[in-house]
């Protein structure tokens, strides 16, 4: 007989689930947003250099084009889920400084950079910021570091200069346009000082095009958010190669594979619709913290974008909110590089060739952040005729010279717009609310920041790319009867 005591159950701590994690550590630690002043104006420098880099050695502008078009942004601290931010102090606080010559733009041809600095006494040594362009790489934010992370090594990429628009990029010029037409461009191109041009066309040809002093057919202009159309078209290319599974799958982000985790249940299409409820803790110069929501630290912060996005908090339920974010986009950039690499393929290279290689859409770049990750939320660039052959791959359902591209169906996901109230769809905007009053309910177009547009009417049969300049208002009436004229006849 054995008299030894019973051993005593292992004490387990009811506070905490100490259950190992099946596939990570567990959640991935947040990224703090500092809101103090010094991090906002190094944003501010940061977000003034990429401009200029942008402007200069992407799209081609001159220095004196660039200075002439070139508008100084103070930045608002991020606000919660009904707040804009609020950036009138800083930007007066900017204008005196540019006034008073602390500020300064210097730009190296050779090496194609553009940096910024702001010299004020009350913060010791002058905020310095940098950025580069490379080809295939867009303008690539540095901050105070001289050089990127990775190596933007040249880029092979395709297109057929030969073969007839939008399969290629020989474009027959169109036949002058009506009188009404004509008209309706004059008003649009006098009331819109930083438009590039515009172009309307079917899916078998140029119908009209246009361009303004500083833009020409061959120019590769901003896209800003209209990057996220591409985005979501690039999440629908791996669906249809079966790379991935469906939207409304979990969203199968390389730190986000603890199902433990809320981020567990943040699907493909929260994120695509701006309904993962992912925000981010904001803390201010005197250690106030709180909630934030949409900002643009992807473009002003020299970090990891895709390591940043999948660190932000939950902060409302998946899927009950709309709120209009770029971390969740640059989510699924995360995916999509994770599901290339995975297969052993070279992120850059493939990226491109999934789909803007695909239509011909030779002079489209992303811009990158400085680790190499390609920005999925905005920042890329292409010419007008480059940015309406996406629009034309949705007027075909997703075919393109013969074959299937995109999922069957993917085109009415993407274009409709969310059940809960909003003309927000996939990434797309739809006139669901009537914002261009002379076009059909069922108008949808990408959008951009500063009103650049692919105008997809698919009952018509017509697409319309349109191009403006960073913080330069456009005459969206002006815009909205050269569209409705078009259709007309």
């Amino acid at each position: 007989m054995n008299d030894a005591a019973p051993a005593r159950p292992p004490v387990v701590d009811s506070t905490f689930d100490a259950t190992r994690p099946l596939f990570a550590d567990g959640p991935p630690d947040p990224v703090v947003y500092d809101a103090s002043p010094r991090a906002m104006r190094q944003r501010t420098v940061n977000f003034a250099a990429k401009r200029f880099a942008d402007m200069m050695y992407v799209t081609g502008l001159d220095r004196g084009t660039a200075e002439r078009h070139f508008r100084w942004r103070a930045l608002g601290i991020p606000g919660g889920l009904t707040a804009r931010p609020d950036a009138s102090d800083g930007q007066a606080d900017l204008v005196a400084a540019h006034r008073a010559g602390r500020l300064t733009i210097e730009t190296n041809d050779t090496d194609r950079r553009a940096t910024v600095q702001w010299s004020d006494p009350a913060f010791g040594a002058p905020l310095a910021g940098s950025a580069i362009a490379r080809p295939g790489y867009g303008g690539i934010l540095l901050g105070s570091r001289a050089t990127p992370s990775f190596d933007p090594a040249a880029i092979s990429r395709r297109s057929d200069p030969a073969r007839a628009w939008p399969r290629g990029d020989a474009v027959e010029p169109p036949q002058p346009p009506s009188a009404r037409l004509a008209a309706a461009l004059d008003t649009l191109f006098a009331n819109s000082a930083g438009i590039y041009g515009i172009l309307i066309g079917s899916p078998d040809r140029v119908l009209a095009e246009r361009y303004s002093a500083f833009g020409a057919p061959d120019r590769a202009t901003p896209s800003w958010s209209m990057t996220k159309a591409v985005t979501c078209t690039l999440i629908g290319r791996l669906i249809h190669e079966g790379w991935l599974g469906s939207v409304y799958d979990p969203a199968p982000a390389p730190l986000w594979r603890d199902p433990r985790s809320v981020h567990h249940l943040i699907t493909v299409d929260h994120l695509l619709r701006m309904r993962s409820g992912l925000g981010f803790p904001v803390l201010d110069g005197n250690g106030n913290a709180t909630i934030g929501f949409e900002n643009s630290a992807v473009y002003q912060d020299a970090a990891d974008a895709f390591d940043a996005a999948q660190r932000s908090i939950v902060a409302t339920v998946p899927g009950s909110v709309y709120r209009y974010i770029n971390a969740g986009i640059n989510v699924l950039g995360a995916i999509i590089r994770d599901r290339i690499e995975a297969r052993g393929l070279p992120y850059h290279a493939t990226l491109y060739g999934l789909l803007a290689d695909r239509l011909g859409m030779g002079t489209y770049q992303h811009s990158a952040d400085c680790t190499g990750n390609f920005i999925g939320s905005g920042s890329g660039f292409a010419t007008l005729r480059d940015y309406a052959k996406l629009g034309v791959l949705y007027l075909q359902d997703g075919m393109w010279d013969g074959e299937r591209l995109l999922p069957r169906g993917w085109t009415d996901y993407a274009l409709a717009p969310t059940h809960a109230g909003n003309s927000y769809a996939a990434c797309f905007r739809s006139n669901a609310d009537r914002s261009f009053p002379d076009l059909p309910p069922d108008t949808a177009w990408a959008s951009g920041a500063s009103d650049q547009r692919i105008f997809i009417l698919r009952r018509h049969r017509l697409v319309v790319s349109v191009a403006n300049e960073a913080d330069h208002p456009m005459d969206l009436a002006a815009l909205n009867r050269v569209i409705a004229t078009a259709l007309a006849g």
